[in-house]
């Protein structure tokens, strides 16, 4: 037996399947507490930074947040082990030689390793520095270069562009092939079609947002402009009652979609 023959197989173990699940729920956990931020956020109450750093620090923080912090940090690393997996071995209901999905399993894996990692990190140290400074000290350093700005624009762009791509998903009810439709009870199905239409399409409507804030940096030379998760919802909230309304919205898209993500936990084919 070969050693990539040895590795599809562990790919495809229980064991394995299982960590994916973690990861799915882990996930959940987190857009439920970006949420919740959101909505605080809203009302004009003081909030955690509303990222998901910011999200895994305010679970450090309480009784019994360790634990929960160790769970959400095994539940990422499996997450993207399964991913790494899909890159590797092919997408489930996709043709091995169909490249697109595996780099997109591929990038979501990079992703979660990230988190993972910065999940350690917080359990290793119970402290982390702000994302939103990160990025804007990141985009600042990016933009000292002769093409600086028009990377940063180039990657606003992408953004844009992945969240327009979530929408489609969101909006087309794309997601419900991932789904093991025999094990779901119908009245169960209903409502995680209707958490993930709304769930998705809020997800993407708030990639939209960081994509803009990063375009709108490089178009202004302006680092301080950059925002991540973070600085767009509050930026969004500030500008108008028309964005604190969209940001109320996309709160309870965000919790919709961790309750998704929950679902996919349970019933997502892996």
């Amino acid at each position: 037996m070969t050693a990539g023959t040895t590795a599809e197989r562990v790919s495809n173990s229980d064991g394995f399947k299982g960590l994916a699940k973690l990861g799915f729920a882990a996930r959940g956990t987190i857009y439920l507490l970006l949420g919740f931020f959101a909505v605080m956020l809203v009302l004009g109450k003081r909030t955690p930074e509303a990222d998901q750093r910011g999200a895994m620090q305010e679970v450090a923080r309480h009784t019994g947040g360790f634990l929960l912090l160790w769970l959400i940090a095994i539940g990422f690393v499996g997450y993207a082990l399964w991913r790494y997996s899909e890159a590797a071995f092919g997408v489930t209901g996709k043709s091995k030689d169909d490249k697109l999905p595996r780099l997109k399993s591929l990038a979501r894996g990079v992703i979660y390793t990230g988190l993972a990692v910065s999940a350690f990190t917080i359990l290793a140290t119970a402290r982390s520095k702000s994302q939103a400074n990160q990025q804007q000290q990141w985009t600042s350093k990016v933009m000292e270069y002769p093409l600086g700005r028009w990377v940063i624009g180039i990657i606003g762009a992408v953004i844009i562009g992945i969240g327009l791509g979530l929408m489609f998903q969101g909006i087309m009810r794309k997601f419900k092939k991932h789904f093991a439709m025999e094990d779901m009870p119908t009245r169960s199905r209903r409502i995680v079609w209707f958490l993930g239409t709304f769930g998705i399409t809020a997800r993407g409507v708030v990639f939209g947002l960081v994509g803009f804030f990063l375009i709108r940096a490089a178009w202004e030379y302006d680092p301080s402009k950059a925002r991540g998760l973070d600085g767009a919802l509050r930026s969004t909230v500030a500008d108008s009652d028309t964005g604190r309304l969209l940001i109320a919205v996309c709160a309870v898209g965000l919790i919709a979609f961790g309750l998704y993500a929950y679902a996919e936990a349970a019933w997502r084919r892996t």
